[in-house]
């Protein structure tokens, strides 16, 4: 199969990053893509882990020298996916898996049509906005800002491929499975499919003149004549 893009995009603490984690846990065929922050590491995350976290000159300076395959600003900070994330992941013959923000989901539709967009629900507004103050790590004008940006972002559904709700968590990740299962057997994504095909048909021919006992140009002849 061809390695392909699997981007998870949901408002602020819609649980996209948990999803795709979760995903990953027993699955081989999959590689997930630590996006790069300028935004402070928070006590219980890991560089390199979580995120790769930059200064703002480095991202900036790494931005302008192309090494990024998507940014976007979120919050007053910088967010991207670094293209050598995505080259480790597609050198290994996995899908990537990215969560990112909707700006982000753009640019790699228009640079990799062939990219899975999936758009993740919170399953009210009294969840997403639970999930988006239970943090307590930020002052009251950012969290509203978050709240009114989260409202925002939701009219780009359109723009997604599916869209699940994450209401429990274990079925969402299923449902996630379920599509990547579904979507790994589309025509576009086998690249060795072509030549399947090609052998396929030649052996085909080959079965119908053995039982016929005419050559592929009489045959073609003749149905030309019928018609």
């Amino acid at each position: 199969m061809k390695p392909f893009f699997l981007v998870l995009s949901a408002p602020s603490g819609g649980g996209k990053t948990t999803i795709a984690k979760m995903l990953l846990q027993g699955r081989e065929d999959l590689g997930y893509s630590v996006s790069a922050t300028t935004r402070p590491k928070r006590p219980d995350e890991r560089d390199g882990v979580d995120y790769h976290f930059l200064s703002r000159e480095e991202f900036i300076r790494r931005r302008d020298q192309g090494e990024f395959l998507e940014w976007a600003t979120y919050g007053g900070e910088l967010y991207g996916t670094l293209k050598s994330e995505i080259e480790r992941i597609f050198a290994s013959g996995r899908n990537a898996v990215l969560d990112v923000e909707i700006e982000g989901a753009r640019q790699i539709r228009k640079n990799f049509p062939n990219a899975l967009l999936l758009f993740v629900l919170p399953p009210s507004a009294e969840a997403l906005v639970e999930r988006l103050t239970g943090r307590k790590t930020e002052d009251p004008e950012l969290m509203r800002a978050r709240i009114y940006r989260a409202a925002d972002e939701l009219v780009a559904i359109a723009e997604y491929d599916y869209a699940i709700y994450n209401e429990d968590l274990v079925v969402a990740v299923a449902q996630v499975a379920a599509i990547l299962e579904a979507e790994s057997w589309r025509v576009a994504r086998q690249d060795t499919l072509p030549d399947f095909i090609e052998k396929l048909r030649r052996d085909v021919v080959k079965a119908a003149e053995k039982i016929s006992g005419q050559s592929p140009v009489r045959s073609q002849r003749e149905r030309g004549q019928r018609s």
